[in-house]
């Protein structure tokens, strides 16, 4: 008789991802991780929620660990810049763990997990919001304030952007792709003429967060805003530009009467901003509103698509925002004529 032995299975990319996590949460805190599971959402960033001695948290990092944009930050300083938006009081998920390279897990944090939604179709339409609804852009214009006048003095260095570099930096990238879209061409002469001063606001550049919009709030049906999540892209720039992006249309899913978020009108927004010491130049707001609907075009047009096609991250979500360019040509074209 003939013995046969069998060789040991491989480890999945998985196992092993589960295994690191769970010697984190064993050094960190004692316990192991149980229910790892991947959240829905972030395209350009990943989220993994898991319990750990019967405590949620979420552990934050690049798609597959690896960075794949030139724009995001490093975890390490988007977690400093997280904990001192906590400390000024604005309503963020507390950091709790910075991963280290030894962790093999690639650039991450860990913060605490906060309940409520972030899904912008759930957030404008289920009855359970209702209540909350009519004073998000007011929530939002109070935040933002707030954000909008920590002393970055005490942080890590971070990028600086304005309008002009903005505007040049997706005009390249245009370029680059080699394919012709008229109206995005429409659109860059329209804003190459109509630059914002550099100081559109008395205090001049401030933080920005750099992606505030639908997607990006958390929102619970008892208190409205609870967080603001997705920190990646956190700048030095003018503040306008978080008071525009949220406006963008698309950003809106449908509902096109209310400007902010698809939740609010820009004068309560605005009133709210001003109500916690902030100060709105609102045609430098209406530009931003117009280059950051540019800007999402050509990220669909060109970054996205690229993204996906070099396998860098091959999610079906990543592949298929692509399509949502000519969303953007179609806003464009009313912006630029006054229509929206």
């Amino acid at each position: 008789m003939t013995q046969t032995s069998e060789k040991p299975s491989r480890a999945t990319d998985s196992e092993i991802f589960e295994a690191r996590i769970d010697a984190i949460c064993r050094a960190q805190y004692g316990a192991p991780v149980s229910h790892l599971k991947r959240l829905s959402g972030g395209a350009s960033q990943e989220s993994w929620q898991y319990i750990c001695d019967g405590r949620a948290y979420v552990l934050r990092r690049n798609p597959r660990g690896q960075n794949t944009s030139s724009n995001a930050l490093p975890k390490a300083t988007e977690a400093a810049v997280l904990e001192a938006a906590a400390a000024a009081g604005i309503a963020v998920p507390r950091v709790s763990y910075i991963c280290a390279p030894s962790d093999e897990i690639g650039e991450a944090y860990v913060m605490e997990f906060i309940e409520g939604e972030t899904i912008a179709r759930k957030i404008l339409r289920d009855g359970e919001f209702d209540a909350v609804r009519p004073n998000l852009a007011r929530q939002c214009g109070a935040l933002l304030a707030r954000l909008h006048q920590i002393d970055v003095s005490a942080l890590p260095e971070l990028p600086y952007s304005d309008a002009a570099g903005e505007l040049e930096k997706y005009t390249g990238f245009l370029r680059q792709h080699k394919q012709p879209h008229p109206v995005f061409e429409l659109a860059i002469k329209w804003l190459s003429d109509n630059l914002p001063p550099e100081k559109s606001c008395a205090r001049g550049p401030a933080l920005v967060h750099g992606d505030f919009r639908n997607g990006n709030i958390m929102v619970s049906p008892e208190d409205g805003l609870v967080a603001l999540l997705d920190w990646e892209l956190t700048h030095i720039g003018d503040p306008m530009e978080d008071l525009g992006w949220p406006c963008v249309p698309s950003w809106r899913f449908g509902q096109h009467d209310l400007p902010v978020g698809g939740f609010g009108q820009r004068a309560e927004f605005y009133d709210a901003y001003r109500g916690e010491g902030g100060e709105v130049d609102e045609a430098s707001a209406r530009f931003w509103e117009i280059l950051g609907t540019l800007k999402w075009g050509i990220m669909c047009a060109v970054l996205m698509s690229a993204t996906f096609e070099s396998g860098a991250d091959p999610s079906v979500e990543r592949g298929s925002i692509g399509r949502r360019s000519s969303e953007t040509e179609i806003d464009l074209l009313r912006m630029l004529l006054e229509q929206d």
